[in-house]
């Protein structure tokens, strides 16, 4: 099983374990399972609206075992990120969420309400009730040399309704308005990474997360393998055209396939064959023999078209054209 070759998981949060919430599915046995197979777990969240004992409390609800030591979020990140930098009691603007302040707090900072106040720096987490005020006062200070910290910058974030704006969205904003980029504390920088699986004291970690530019390539930064499982934001063909730097190891539908022999990928000289499906790439766009609904089909285009493209920098749409062997059709999808 594809567990087997990992002493330890490290796990995203939203869109891999729960969707606003309630649970994905397969997630909380797939974890609870994990201590059988003597595979440590750590949750690698970006969330800073929440305290660890917080995430920690919810996950018990959904009937994860876990405690708050195996929770390594932003918020503490990017208040340890300011406390090594700034003197104690240097003032601190906090946007963020009552948790983000107790951070910045507890750490001998003090926290500031406004930019009138002069503080040294920003900090910027997400809070479901930020305001626009909340966002000019960051961007006042910030145009007046005030160093400014994002616990992370992803763009959207899963909720039960849907996929709503995130941390990333409101960072934006103040850059905007400044035309300042802040330092991120988060995800998609190895720190979290690296100091969960110092933590649980694992040499060989896999990353399991839903989306490319935090997770994947968060781990692929830390040096751990990585794990695309599909329940949250991005999908297979996002995958497919990722630069190098975000393509997963593994591509997953949900937590359960941890414990399913992963399939041998099989690079011959008509092309590379995964399960039943081969793929190749031909006159820039890739042919699939194998259907458009079959994981192992879409497994089989990306390495295909990795190894035809193993520098590519940016994100593409490669055409890639599925033939369903069954009903000998040829049906094209474009990106």
């Amino acid at each position: 099983m594809l567990i087997s070759g990992f002493d330890a998981v490290l796990s995203d949060l939203d869109g891999v374990v729960y969707a606003g919430p309630n649970a994905i599915d397969d997630a909380v046995e797939s974890l609870n399972t994990l201590a059988e197979v003597n595979v440590t777990l750590a949750f690698i969240t970006n969330n800073a609206g929440r305290s660890p004992m917080s995430v920690a409390a919810h996950l018990r609800q959904l009937g994860v075992k876990t405690s708050a030591e195996q929770v390594f979020g932003s918020a503490d990140a990017g208040a340890e990120m300011l406390a090594r930098e700034l003197n104690p009691g240097s003032k601190v603007l906090v946007v963020g969420s009552p948790y983000l302040r107790e951070c910045i707090a507890v750490r001998g900072l003090e926290v500031v309400e406004s930019h009138t106040d002069e503080p040294a720096a920003v900090i910027q987490g997400f809070d479901p009730d930020m305001s626009w005020k909340n966002l000019a006062e960051a961007s006042y200070a910030i145009n007046r040399g005030a160093a400014w910290v994002a616990t992370n910058t992803d763009l959207t974030i899963p909720r039960a309704e849907g996929i709503a704006p995130g941390n990333g969205s409101l960072v934006n904003a103040v850059t905007l308005a400044t035309g300042v980029e802040p330092r991120v504390a988060g995800k998609p920088e190895s720190y979290l990474f690296a100091r969960a699986a110092d933590r649980l004291d694992s040499h060989r970690p896999l990353v399991i997360g839903d989306r490319l530019d935090t997770d994947i390539l968060g781990g692929f930064r830390a040096g751990f393998s990585t794990a695309l499982v599909l329940t949250g934001v991005d999908s297979p063909r996002t995958a497919l055209g990722a630069p190098v730097e975000q393509r997963p190891n593994y591509l997953i539908n949900t937590l359960a396939d941890l414990y399913r022999p992963y399939p041998t990928i099989k690079v011959l000289g008509y092309g590379v064959q995964v399960g039943e499906a081969v793929a190749k790439v031909s006159d820039g766009a890739i042919e699939v023999s194998g259907s458009e609904s079959d994981l192992n089909a879409w497994r089989a285009a990306c390495h295909a078209w990795w190894l035809a493209h193993p520098r590519q920098s940016g994100h593409e749409q490669p055409e890639i054209r599925f033939t369903d062997r069954g009903l000998d059709t040829l049906r094209r999808v474009r990106g």
